[in-house]
């Protein structure tokens, strides 16, 4: 019966997505492509004081997200020290300077990490002001980047500029972000999601006590945690506080907006470079990973390997009743396969191979379907190694769109896919390198040893480089190293990379269109599926199958 609820839960998603796929797809790829700028748009271009209508170069698209997202860390860092000063603050004391550091990188960097208890810790204008903003301004400057990759890629003669980031950022949240969350806000509300600025009230719990919870505008900032890949919650517990995700079927339709706009994002690709199968074959190299990941996870959960699992007929430690199984792993498919980093089971609790599994999906560079752009422009980074790999098979020109791949495009796409690898493996030893640190992790952080001690590690410093935020839960992030260490990690991940794709941007729009008379590979067949997916694999797994092999692999046979 579980594995009917389980393949119907898919099957509905699925139906659902592949519905909004043409029409959500289209709608984004008109917000970017239209010549009209609407009058609130006009009066804030006027209030920043930009030109709506310059374009500009790849480098100064790049200088402009630096400085708006450095001026967007600053200001929530100020407001996290500040917070006793502000309205609605409940009473709690200013953040410590290397949490609030960690918390700004996190929710700038869209990776939305949270070192601390978020009700116990930050007050409302914190949480709204400050967390619930940089929810839509991180999201939209990753959805403009991969605009501005696929403005490149569709360019048809040489020319310098890539887009204007002011008018991708806006029309991002103006058209896009804001009414889609309002939507959702009212679905969760009407769902029983709490929204509204009560602070905190005693409860007569069941066994007679009395509990303390806060209330708060929840359902709005849920709707963006969700619809933007974010993952902040409003609660330590997340997704699996009732607050937050009150019934199976909120738990769906939060699962459907961290997919939904990042499933629909090929199409959009597909829409503006002038090819709707190649969008497709993108769409389809997502899904594929998305399903083999949910299945080999269901497959975990529900044979609930190891004795307590079977003690009990399922593996349901960790995990909320009124999810289940079968809701807890499209939960934990849906938020590791995006930057979304929500909970709404601890992972921790999952079996060691479920476990694995679910870091697999964020290893796999979250690329099924990824989080909003940058799900997008990393599977274009991965899909021009693609590209020319196959060249070199058939002994083609590598051609990807009309563009031709060469030195220059090449190493750029190298450079994407290293800088996820090294910056965790490099944070990792640095931080087991120096013995107090080292000391600090193993006696504070880690709340297991042997095996699965490692993977809380390893989990918490990829989750942390890649941008997804969550974590294995037993493990306790909040020391002044590892809050300053995953900070720095979480800027380099999200940055680093962004540079590549907006030079790479700038490489293939600097460049003439192919002629004719360059036979390209086609990019619509199922065989380009196949070898993007397996490149995929074959670039992700063996860099981590040491350390998966000492962790969740050795916990999981032993």
């Amino acid at each position: 019966m579980e594995w009917v609820a389980t393949i119907g839960s898919l099957v509905t998603m699925a139906v659902v997505l592949v519905l909004l796929y043409r029409p959500l797809g289209d709608y984004i790829a008109w917000v970017f492509t239209s010549a009209k700028h609407w009058r609130i748009e006009k009066v804030i271009y006027k209030l920043i004081g930009i030109n709506p209508s310059t374009e500009q170069t790849w480098w100064a698209y790049l200088r402009s997200t630096l400085v708006f997202s450095a001026v967007g860390m600053v200001l929530l860092y100020a407001m996290q020290r500040l917070q006793p000063w502000l309205p609605f603050s409940l009473g709690h004391p200013s953040v410590s300077p290397d949490l609030a550091f960690n918390t700004a990188a996190s929710f700038v960097g869209n990776t939305n990490w949270q070192a601390y208890s978020p009700e116990l810790t930050m007050g409302f204008t914190v949480q709204s002001a400050g967390l619930a903003v940089q929810c839509f301004v991180s999201t939209a400057v990753g959805l403009a980047v991969a605009i501005a990759l696929v403005r490149g890629l569709a360019s048809r003669k040489s020319q310098a500029s890539i887009g204007n980031f002011w008018v991708d950022m806006v029309r991002a949240n103006m058209r896009i972000l804001l009414p889609l969350a309002i939507i959702a806000t009212i679905i969760l509300i009407v769902g029983g999601t709490v929204q509204n600025l009560t602070g905190f009230s005693d409860i007569a719990t069941i066994a007679g006590g009395t509990q303390s919870i806060p209330g708060g505008p929840v359902a709005s900032q849920e709707a963006i945690k969700m619809l933007g890949t974010n993952g902040g919650g409003f609660f330590n517990a997340n997704s699996a506080h009732p607050f937050e995700n009150p019934t199976p079927w909120t738990n769906m339709f939060q699962c459907f907006l961290l997919l939904v706009i990042p499933f629909s994002l090929p199409r959009t690709l597909g829409k503006m470079v002038g090819d709707h199968r190649f969008g497709y074959a993108i769409a389809a190299t997502m899904a594929v990973i998305f399903v083999v990941i949910f299945v080999l996870l269901a497959i975990a959960e529900l044979s609930g390997a190891g004795t307590a699992p079977q003690l009990a007929g399922a593996a349901m430690e960790g995990k909320e009743q009124r999810f289940g199984i079968n809701g807890s792993v499209m939960f934990t498919a849906a938020t590791t396969g995006t930057t979304g980093g929500a909970i709404n089971s601890s992972i921790d609790s999952f079996t060691a191979i479920g476990g694995m599994i679910a870091m697999l999906q964020m290893i796999l560079g979250e690329v099924s379907p990824g989080g909003v752009g940058s799900g997008l422009y990393t599977i274009l980074v991965l899909a021009v190694i693609a590209v020319f790999v196959a060249g070199l098979l058939v002994g083609r020109t590598p051609v990807m769109l009309g563009k031709r791949l060469g030195p220059v495009e090449m190493k750029l796409a190298s450079l994407g896919i290293l800088i996820v690898p090294v910056l965790t493996l490099l944070g990792m030893a640095i931080s087991f390198a120096i013995p107090s640190v080292h000391h600090q992790i193993v006696t504070q952080a880690m709340s297991n040893s042997g095996p699965h001690g490692l993977t809380e590690v390893l989990y918490a410093f990829y989750s942390a480089t890649v941008n997804n935020g969550s974590s294995f839960n037993g493990f306790d992030g909040n020391t002044m190293w590892l809050n300053v260490m995953l900070g720095v990690l979480i800027l380099l991940g999200r940055f680093l990379l962004i540079a590549v794709v907006l030079a790479l941007a700038g490489a293939f729009a600097a460049q003439d269109r192919a002629p004719s008379s360059v036979e390209e590979l086609p990019l619509h067949r199922p065989q380009f599926v196949v070898l993007l997916v397996s490149l995929i694999v074959y670039i992700a797994v063996p860099t981590f199958f040491a350390i998966l092999a000492a962790g969740p692999l050795a916990e999981g046979l032993r």
